[in-house]
């Protein structure tokens, strides 16, 4: 595979390389970022799963791609990140359905919604967010680390610098909650998973390499929890500070197919904070790049989920 920026120097979806003969598996894809990320890898020619809550809205997504690419190969399978119960049911079908899975782009989300549980009992943003796609990952990986050129995306945000910190002593906010600094968290542990399982990849040797990413600030429905954020002025005005659905996409898709990325490595937008633009090579805190920090963290989500990875 070969990847040349456009004329402008800006790494848009034409940079993408043909995608035929890979499949990947996308969280969350039916509607933001993670349906822009599904059509354009299905426009490219991969065979593409949305692995969403609900089946009705995955298959109206899977219409609307087909629709503007009769060619397009998609399907939809059930997955409800805030159940382990139902993650495991959802691993096995997809390992059941899809011996090699080439790409898993860990993208579904919540965002800032009022104090609420998973099924399990863990705080909804960190057991969604986190908890979630740590207990997903784990359970298809033997699926995806016997392929060449397989990779695993997280997609992280801006926000992991926001009042971010991994809180051992109360994970769950149960002494007291904030919405942005448990989303926070949430987010700043997909980093950490990320990281942490490139350095897991790396030492087993694996074709298999791990990325994360982030949009910017990207107006789609994740931030339906904001105060007034759907207002008629305040959604014109974020139309234009932001990056669309499918700019904000276009992170998640150089960090799955850009040939030149690496392992361990972050991508997001190139203006101003990072909140706006298109894709490039970008830093995260030094918090989370902590690895005594991450490694805890994979113990005790190990302990949450009850999932171990094959690495």
């Amino acid at each position: 595979m070969t990847s040349v920026c456009t004329m402008t120097g800006k790494w848009t979806a034409r940079d993408v390389p043909d995608q035929t003969g890979r499949t990947a598996v996308i969280t969350g894809a039916n509607t933001g970022l993670g349906f822009e990320t599904a059509k354009v890898l299905a426009e490219k020619g991969a065979h593409v799963v949305l692995a969403v809550r609900d089946p009705d809205k995955g298959r109206r997504a899977a219409d609307r791609i087909t629709a503007a690419a009769p060619h397009a190969d998609v399907t939809v399978r059930q997955l409800d990140l805030t159940s382990l119960d139902n993650i495991r049911r959802a691993a096995d079908d997809l390992r059941a359905g899809y011996p090699r899975i080439d790409l898993l782009i860990n993208n579904a989300g919540v965002m800032y919604p009022p104090r609420q549980t998973t099924r399990d009992g863990f705080e909804l943003q960190f057991g969604t967010n986190h908890l979630g796609h740590f207990a997903l990952t784990g359970q298809l990986l033997d699926n995806i680390l016997p392929v060449d050129g397989s990779r695993v995306v997280t997609v992280a945000s801006i926000a992991h610098r926001n009042m971010a910190d991994i809180h051992f002593d109360d994970l769950q906010w149960e002494r007291g909650y904030h919405r942005v600094a448990a989303y926070g968290q949430s987010k700043l542990a997909n980093l950490m998973f990320a990281y942490e399982l490139q350095r897991r990849l790396s030492a087993k040797n694996a074709p298999t390499i791990s990325v994360a990413a982030h949009p910017g600030v990207s107006n789609t429905e994740l931030t339906r929890y904001i105060p007034g954020a759907r207002l008629p002025g305040v959604s014109l005005l974020a139309g234009l500070l932001t990056n669309s659905p499918a700019v904000g996409a276009l992170a998640t898709l150089r960090a799955a197919t850009d040939p030149e990325v690496k392992g361990g490595q972050y991508y997001g937008p190139d203006g101003f904070q990072e909140i706006r633009g298109h894709p490039v090579l970008v830093g995260s805190s030094a918090k989370s790049r902590d690895e005594d920090i991450q490694r805890r963290l994979w113990t005790v989500s190990e302990e949450l989920t009850g999932v171990t990875f094959p690495v």
